[in-house]
């Protein structure tokens, strides 16, 4: 059963009990509605067409009621940074564990993600650690591709972006997302390469293609586990 409420202006609507926010945005481009289930959030987003209102997405919401739950049902589990779970660091699960004792933060030692200090403090403390590992990985990844084609990376930002892996400015800034620390080493290679790859070609032309894969010739299989298991990567933290 579906039924839709307001939360603090928030549209939302409540499947089976569970309270699910409901963002609502217009494109020009847009010429039917569509539907997308947020692997970070649980939330869904509706995009329409000019003209349709907050409540025509609702009404669109409840028609596909059925098809939001069965996403809901393949989404894998999420994992909080607490002990006794296990997170990926570039594809390898470690374990997380807490060490009050330790001074030494958090590092991770065979196949053992160690958290010092005070338990309310470990998923914080957990997932600075990967944003700093993120940026050690993705950094000088990043300037060393840029070098190999003449160019020169601007400034490199790792945030917890929710759309896209990474993105080029052209200005030469790149963005990526924190989270491919927690994907193979092959994956995350993979996507600094894609952007600076676009720092010569703003676009996804076979010119694009082409420096990609001379940056990076198997390429074909870190982009096949991204479409494939790119969404469990939102499931953690």
């Amino acid at each position: 059963m579906a039924r839709s409420l307001k939360a603090q202006g928030t549209p939302t609507v409540v499947i089976d009990g569970r309270t699910l926010p409901v963002t609502v945005k217009t494109a020009a481009n847009s010429r039917r509605m569509s539907l997308r289930v947020n692997a970070m959030t649980d939330g869904l987003l509706v995009v329409m067409p000019p003209g349709l209102t907050a409540r025509d997405a609702l009404r669109f919401v409840h028609d596909k009621t059925d098809w939001v739950r069965a996403r809901l049902a393949d989404m894998p589990p999420r994992v909080p940074f607490e002990p006794g779970h296990a997170v990926p660091l570039l594809g390898a699960p470690h374990v997380i564990a807490h060490d009050p004792a330790a001074r030494r933060g958090v590092w991770a030692e065979d196949g053992t993600l160690w958290a010092s200090g005070r338990a309310e403090h470990v998923p914080r403390r957990v997932r600075d650690f990967l944003m700093k590992r993120a940026r050690e990985e993705i950094g000088p990844r990043a300037h060393a591709h840029a070098r190999a084609l003449g160019k020169r990376v601007a400034r490199v930002t790792v945030r917890d972006t929710r759309s896209r892996w990474g993105s080029c400015s052209s200005s030469g800034a790149l963005s990526f997302s924190w989270r491919l620390v927690l994907a193979p080493e092959r994956v995350l290679e993979y996507v600094v390469v894609h952007e600076v790859a676009h720092m010569v070609e703003l676009n996804h032309s076979d010119r694009f293609w082409n420096l990609v894969t001379e940056l990076m010739p198997d390429n074909a299989a870190p982009r096949h586990w991204l479409k494939q298991h790119g969404t469990t990567l939102h499931r953690y933290g």
